[in-house]
């Protein structure tokens, strides 16, 4: 888990992913791979199997959720405006890191304590445009004297860490880090197992500011198939109890619907059986909120089947998030033998929508 460790704890908020591109690339440089990308960013590794084709895509996102400085006060805090979805009530009092070239400063997200809240307060949501990060800093001058600019990224902050159970993760951005993380280790695996295609596997950016790394990389790489490897959502919490919804726990999850995509059938079906034949937990999620990479995947060019293959966690699109290590080993396994069953023929099969 170091690996995963060292994507999550990198600070990569959209538009700003240079920290956990370089840990990619490193990994990558590993590999008996040609390492391609985009204009934006997207970074993949592309291996070539016994076959030139099909190219199957395989991607995670190098993003996360954060913020922006948007305003110094003349007191010295900063204003922010979100990068990606954001509750406002998971902000308040948590900590915070700001970018500014190679320095770092620790700041936290300010609020009232509750002695000096009147009752109108007390009964509202606090809005995201009345809070501020403060740094320790005593004026806007000093601000600028220490390096930060409107502009500057600002990003959550919480530890790496393995629960009691040996199976439980915790962490920041394991949206999506573990699809990062997920991609490499089937590429790490196909070095040495045989597969009938080329497989190009890797992570996009500004995926959590409207799917704009995937649209760019979708075009560079020019995929037959594709597979974004993302999070999805667990409801298993209490008063969530739901036996039709993700548990973490309990199988890769995969995702018959969204707000940006309707897989192709063909390869939905594809996937299930081969996690039957391999025995692999399977849970199934619709979602007319949100999306993901393949939303952008599924219509470069003429088209090109998609898939959204992921764990369930919990808590995303805030400081921490939770997902089970079995969920994300039997996504890698998944993920390697569907792409060892993917041939020219397959593929046919998959667009053969005229006969």
């Amino acid at each position: 888990m170091r690996l995963l460790q060292r994507l999550t704890e990198a600070n990569g908020v959209s538009g700003y992913e240079h920290e956990v591109r370089d840990i990619v690339r490193d990994e990558l440089q590993q590999f008996d791979v040609h390492i391609v990308g985009d204009g934006l960013g997207s970074i993949f590794g592309e291996k070539k199997g016994t076959s030139e084709k099909p190219r199957i895509l395989l991607a995670g996102h190098l993003d996360e959720v954060g913020f922006m400085v948007s305003e110094i006060t003349k007191s010295g805090y900063l204003r922010f405006t979100p990068l990606g979805g954001w509750w406002s009530q998971v902000l308040l009092s948590q900590r915070v890191i700001v970018l500014s070239g190679n320095r770092k400063f620790t700041g936290v997200i300010g609020s009232k304590a509750p002695h000096v809240l009147t009752v109108e307060e007390r009964n509202k949501v606090y809005p995201m445009k009345e809070m501020y990060i403060d740094i320790g800093a005593h004026s806007d001058s000093q601000v600028k004297e220490w390096g930060i600019r409107v502009g500057d990224p600002v990003v959550p902050t919480c530890p790496f860490e393995i629960l009691p159970d040996q199976d439980t993760i915790l962490a920041k951005a394991l949206d999506n880090r573990m699809g990062c993380y997920v991609a490499l280790e089937v590429l790490r695996r196909l070095q040495v197992e045989d597969h009938p295609n080329t497989v190009i596997a890797g992570a996009t950016v500004q995926e959590e500011v409207g799917l704009r790394g995937a649209q760019t990389a979708a075009y560079a790489v020019d995929p037959d198939i594709a597979f974004a490897i993302d999070v999805g959502i667990a409801e298993d919490a209490p008063g969530q109890e739901n036996l039709l919804h993700p548990k973490m726990g309990e199988g890769p999850v995969i995702t018959f619907l969204d707000a940006t995509m309707v897989p192709n059938i063909g390869l939905r079906d594809l996937v299930l059986d081969t996690a039957a034949e391999n025995r692999i937990p399977i849970q199934s999620e619709t979602m007319l909120g949100g999306g993901t990479d393949a939303g952008r995947f599924h219509m470069n060019q003429r088209g090109v089947p998609s898939l959204v293959v992921g764990v369930a966690a919990r808590y995303i699109h805030s400081h921490v998030s939770m997902v089970s290590k079995k969920d994300v080993e039997n996504v890698v396994e998944l993920m390697v033998k569907v792409i060892q069953k993917i041939d020219e023929k397959k593929y046919r099969e998959l667009i053969s929508f005229l006969h």
